[in-house]
């Protein structure tokens, strides 16, 4: 099957909308028409809230529309800046999917590059961590009433690992339980180990884009039979619905890393910004060059921001992210920069003498690792805290690798109970 197609798309109305002249299969199901919640139509909701939101840029799914004549819509799953996201069924197989349909088009998804890059890596074929990583199944795209849209399929997937820790109960939320936390973390190491093998850097690791693996397909039946019996709240316009999303029901299957639409291929050195503000790695900050080390700090971010529920630096002045704010808690929780490594950019100056002795304009921070780690007993925060500073270094070339990090003995032994599941215990 052609991993990129171009397919004219036919607007016609919902009750009788697909997206192709081929008889569709009998297992296709009509969706109700009727029997939901309508919100007024100047209440703003789901996509209609970003501050980007154009309608135009959307292409105008319904519940129910069938793509290629095999991709029967079920229910929406979500929304971003970049596309909507639904849940459809593959007619012809008889399986559960996960539909991305982006904005308007200028060009083809990266995603789509960077998947058809991983499948045509022979070499990384058997890395145990290659079914930890979700790339492109399918992809296709379609003709809306204002331009084209890229179409991607994916695996369906759970939760990510940030709604998982707000659906957790009182006593856990905002922190993930320890067995989840060492897991999830070995995962993600070995997905992160497989895609810089097969020479790409993810740039992008954060508990947003980790997500849980289903066990049990039927949670996605129920999702359907739900739509049919109970069809979700819709606001309806001229040219369009808006649909509200469905909450994925909870699951315990492996994490998986998704969301390659901002990796780069080739781990050699490269250039440019990159990650999510707070996540930066210092080589980012100071604009030097960079390399798939990123992914191995934002593992440090990524496993702060789950097990202690607050994110490791704040990096914030008057509302707004500052650099100068970033670098001195870093300073504050790493130690001073060595000179060596200030002396790769020019950027360096601003903040930081030539001997790495802070001078910007805002004091370092008194705080520590250990001050800032409350969950632990002094014994188990060590493990911890061991294995945070093998990656919080400021020289990337001094991180360990991904496959290194696997054989920590913070993930491997274990990093005991914290007080609060003991004191619930009791």
């Amino acid at each position: 099957m052609p991993i990129f197609n171009n397919h004219t798309h036919i607007h016609n109305p919902p009750s009788a909308r697909t997206v192709s002249s081929i008889s569709i299969p009998s297992t296709r199901r009509e969706f109700p028409q009727s029997g939901f919640k309508t919100i007024p139509p100047t209440k703003r909701i789901e996509e209609e809230r970003l501050p980007s939101y154009r309608p135009e840029d959307y292409y105008p799914v319904y519940i129910g529309e069938v793509f290629r004549s095999r991709y029967q819509v079920v229910c929406k799953l979500g929304y971003g800046t970049s596309s909507t996201v639904w849940l459809c069924r593959d007619l012809w197989n008889n399986q559960y999917l996960t539909l991305k349909v982006c904005v308007r088009a200028g060009r083809k998804n990266h995603e789509i590059t960077i998947s058809n890059y991983l499948k045509n890596q022979n070499r990384a074929l058997n890395h145990p961590g290659r079914k930890r990583v979700r790339i492109v199944i399918d992809c296709f795209d379609i003709h809306g009433p204002h331009g084209t849209h890229n179409c991607l399929l994916y695996e369906t997937l759970g939760q990510s690992y940030t709604d998982l820790i707000s659906s957790l109960p009182d006593g856990d939320r905002n922190s993930l339980p320890k067995d989840l936390l060492q897991r999830g973390i070995t995962l993600l190491l070995m997905a992160l180990d497989y895609l810089h093998e097969a020479g790409v850097v993810h740039t992008d690791v954060s508990s947003n884009n980790l997500l849980q693996g289903i066990e049990d397909p039927s949670i996605l039946s129920r999702m359907e039979e739900d739509e049919m019996k109970h069809p979700t709240a819709r606001k309806i316009l001229p040219d369009r619905h808006i649909y509200c999303s469905r909450q994925m029901p909870p699951s315990a299957g492996f994490p998986v890393l998704c969301d390659l639409d901002q990796a780069r291929i080739g781990c050699e050195k490269q250039h440019g910004d990159i990650m999510p503000g707070i996540y930066r790695a210092p080589e980012v900050i100071l604009d030097m060059e960079w390399n798939e080390k990123v992914d191995i700090w934002a593992v440090g971010m990524t496993a702060w921001d789950l097990f202690e529920g607050s994110q490791m630096f704040f990096a914030r002045r008057n509302g707004l992210l500052s650099n100068e704010e970033h670098l001195a808690e870093m300073v504050s929780l790493l130690g001073p920069p060595p000179a060596d490594f200030l002396r790769r950019s020019e950027r360096s100056w601003r903040y930081f003498d030539d001997r790495g002795t802070w001078k910007g304009t805002i004091p370092i921070p008194n705080e520590t690792l250990q001050s800032r780690e409350h969950k632990l007993y002094p014994n188990d925060q060590h493990h911890f805290i061991s294995f945070l500073r093998k990656i919080l270094r400021w020289k990337p070339e001094e991180r360990p690798s991904a496959a290194e990090l696997v054989t920590d003995d913070f993930l491997l032994a274990g990093i005991g109970e914290t007080r609060e599941s003991i004191m619930r215990r009791k």
